[in-house]
C-alpha cells in the first residue's frame, strides 16, 4: 500500500487506529446512501447509524471525522455543484484495491439508502439508479489491471458522482431546509 496523503487513507488509519475492521468507502457510502434516502444532516443520527457499521461506540476523534465527513455531504448535496466526492481510495493504488473500494462504497450507499427509506415506492428512474449500485457492487473484482479495466472504473466513478443527487432530489430534498430568499 502507498503512503499517499489521500483523505482515503487518512480516514483508513484513523479508523484502523480503533481497531474498527471498516472501509472508509462503505463508511462514506453509508452515510450518503442514508442522506440521499431523506435522514436529514442530524449528527446524533449519523452517529447512531454509524455504530451500527462500527459495530461500537466511536472515539472521539473518530466522532469528530464522522461528523466532518457529514458536513461535507451536506455541502455537497445542498450546493450547486452537480457532483459528489466520492470517499475512495487514490488513483495510485492498485485497480483492484480501488474496485474492491468501489463496491464497499456502493454496498454502503445500498445499506444506508435502505435503512431510511425502506420500501417506499420510487420513480422508474431511482430504481434503475439503485440496480445499478447493485450492479456495481457485485462486480468489484471484475476488473483487471489494464487500460480497459481503468477506464471502466473511471467510467463508473463519474456515474456514481451524478447518480446520487437523482436520489437525493427525488427522496432527501425535503430534509434540506431551503435558504430563505433575502430582500435586497
Amino acid at each position: 500500500m502507498s503512503m499517499s496523503n489521500s483523505p482515503y487513507t487518512a480516514f483508513a488509519a484513523l479508523l484502523a487506529s480503533t481497531g474498527k475492521p471498516v472501509s472508509p468507502a462503505e463508511l462514506h457510502g453509508l452515510l450518503l446512501g442514508r442522506s440521499c434516502a431523506g435522514a436529514g444532516f442530524d449528527a446524533d443520527a449519523w452517529i447512531a447509524d454509524a455504530v451500527e457499521l462500527l459495530g461500537a461506540e466511536p472515539s472521539d476523534n473518530v466522532r469528530q471525522a464522522l461528523v466532518g465527513l457529514q458536513e461535507m455531504v451536506k455541502g455537497e448535496l445542498s450546493g450547486n455543484d452537480i457532483t459528489v466526492v466520492l470517499l475512495l481510495p487514490g488513483d495510485d493504488e492498485p485497480l483492484a484495491e480501488r474496485a474492491k473500494a468501489l463496491g464497499q462504497w456502493c454496498q454502503g450507499f445500498l445499506d444506508g439508502f435502505g435503512m431510511i427509506l425502506g420500501n417506499a415506492a420510487l420513480s422508474a428512474e431511482a430504481m434503475e439508479v439503485l440496480q445499478d449500485l447493485s450492479a456495481i457492487a457485485q462486480v468489484q473484482s471484475a476488473l483487471e489491471e489494464s487500460e480497459d479495466g481503468e477506464s471502466d472504473y473511471m467510467e463508473v466513478m463519474e456515474y456514481l458522482r451524478v447518480a446520487p443527487l437523482l436520489l437525493f432530489a427525488e427522496c432527501g430534498k425535503a430534509a434540506v431546509p431551503e435558504p430563505k430568499p433575502s430582500l435586497h
